[in-house]
């Protein structure tokens, strides 16, 4: 056929079909197209809710696996440089802290007077560090120089002595403390320092908190089990014997079995130290900032009547 006869028969059958079936194919070709797009978008659209889905689950997976390798941890299970890198954490917290005694003084009293107060504790706090650090470590650092060749450094020490050097630190933060609250004591009374004393851990705590966090490398949401973890890596968590149990999924109950404080004063022949004012702030506050989602509530704290089990006693709650 002609190219002239093939393109009359073309217009014949146009003709014969009509523009509005013609339209009418052009409209379906068009219709497919268009639902050949919409499809393909929607499997691009499922594909990158699938990955996005599984992304999330990894994410989630993994916070989990870590929390999981976490729990219950404890200061003696750390390996070596993480346990150096501890009690610098540590010796950090300690300089915080009075920094926060200072400032806090200086709030409620006066610049002049926490300069006059510092005095005292900073001479009083130096003097017991630098006897404890004689008694627990005369010689210790000789002796691996001598026979290491280092040239002296934490990292030499080994992880018993590192232990023993988170016990001392400890010890002379609480000392740094009680030296702080005395010194405000013994001139301005007791009022005074425990309004200092209470807001100073008003704000150490939550520090604390996120200070532990950081160095345990928690997830933003660790729940009842990053917060028994968060627990045991308090300063406090070098001294005392502590212990914990769940009633629930959602309920932990912590008990300070034996508190330094309360156990000194009872050799001294004392009173309990009323404690829970303080307390209240402490442990809410650092419950909070390890889990937002985590309410606190106190079984007993002094001056209330406690069981000789327990210096005092509390119940975290999870709450959804």
């Amino acid at each position: 056929m002609s190219k002239e006869a093939r393109s009359a028969n073309c217009e014949s059958l146009f003709k014969e079909c009509g523009s509005t079936k013609y339209g009418a194919f052009r409209t379906n070709q068009k219709k497919s197209k268009a639902e050949r797009i919409n499809k393909d978008e929607q499997k691009s659209a499922e594909h990158d809710l699938r990955f996005t889905l599984f992304l999330e689950i990894d994410i989630i997976t993994s916070e989990v696996l870590m929390l999981q390798n976490k729990t219950n941890l404890k200061p003696e299970d750390l390996d070596d440089k993480a346990l150096t890198e501890f009690i610098i954490d540590m010796l950090h917290r300690m300089h915080v802290h009075e920094t926060l005694w200072f400032r806090e003084v200086e709030h409620q009293l006066g610049l002049e007077r926490a300069l006059n107060v510092m005095d005292i504790a900073w001479s009083k706090t130096k003097a017991i560090c630098e006897k404890r650090y004689e008694k627990e470590f005369s010689g210790v650092f000789d002796q691996y120089i001598l026979t290491a060749g280092h040239t002296g450094s934490i990292d030499m020490l080994s992880k018993d002595d590192k232990l023993r050097l988170c016990t001392c630190i400890a010890k002379n933060w609480l000392a740094q403390d009680g030296v702080w609250f005395q010194a405000v004591e013994n001139i301005y009374g007791m009022n005074d320092a425990k309004r200092c004393n209470d807001s100073t851990w008003a704000r150490f705590s939550p520090f604390e908190a996120w200070s532990v966090k950081r160095f345990l490398e928690l997830p933003d949401a660790p729940g009842l089990n990053g917060l028994e973890t968060a627990l045991n890596f308090r300063m406090y968590g070098m001294l005392n014997i502590q212990s914990s149990r769940y009633i629930d999924n959602n309920t932990l109950i912590f008990e300070m079995n034996e508190c330094r404080v309360q156990t000194a004063r009872i050799r001294k022949g004392l009173a309990d130290y009323p404690c829970k004012s303080a307390g209240l702030v402490e442990y809410s506050r650092f419950a909070e900032c390890i889990d937002s989602r985590i309410g606190t509530e106190c079984i007993g704290c002094p001056p209330d009547e406690h069981p000789c089990e327990w210096a005092c006693a509390w119940k975290f709650v999870l709450n959804s």
